[in-house]
């Protein structure tokens, strides 16, 4: 009679643990679909999903930098962007835009993103990282090292630059 109940107490258990984890699948399933298929926003589906986006957009926002491709600067600032930098006065999207693609093309001009750490909260994205940027000036290689924040907004359908500080790194002792 004991091993009786206790053979129906363990198939209850089992059965429940294969329906919740059926349960389970058909939610990831549900959720998966939903970003996939245009939910609220790509935030609202899996976060790695949005960090990878914003550093791809990252990746992108440095290209046209170096290319001094003013367009694609247009798409990746939001019209409300705000660029700092160390004391200086904060500089909007139009002026930002106007001293990055301002003068010729460095062909030597090169930059590195390291140290990213990207937060996703809801629609909102804060990258933090390192900007080592090589190239040449007067003739002379130089290396300058920048530690950078950018946080990101989701908005109309795509992740868009809301605001960046940066400022120099300093130098590491040897």
């Amino acid at each position: 009679m004991k091993t009786e109940r206790v053979g129906t107490i363990i198939r209850l258990l089992l059965a429940g643990c294969a329906a919740a984890l059926v349960l389970g699948s058909a939610a990831s399933k549900a959720a998966g679909d939903a970003g996939a298929t245009g939910g609220k926003s790509a935030a609202a589906g899996p976060a790695t999903d949005a960090k990878q986006q914003v550093l791809e957009l990252e990746d992108k926002w440095v290209e046209a930098e170096n290319k001094h491709d003013a367009a694609t600067l247009e798409r990746i600032l939001d019209d409300k962007f705000l660029a700092s930098s160390g004391v200086n006065k904060p500089r909007d999207k139009e002026t930002f835009i106007k001293q990055i693609t301002s003068g010729e093309v460095d062909p030597t001009l090169s930059q590195t993103l390291t140290d990213r750490t990207v937060i996703v909260d809801g629609d909102t994205a804060v990258v933090i990282g390192t900007d080592t940027v090589r190239g040449t000036a007067n003739g002379s290689a130089y290396t300058a090292a920048y530690r950078y924040t950018v946080t990101y907004i989701h908005r109309k359908g795509r992740w868009v630059a809301l605001a960046e500080h940066l400022v120099k790194a300093p130098k590491e002792e040897k």
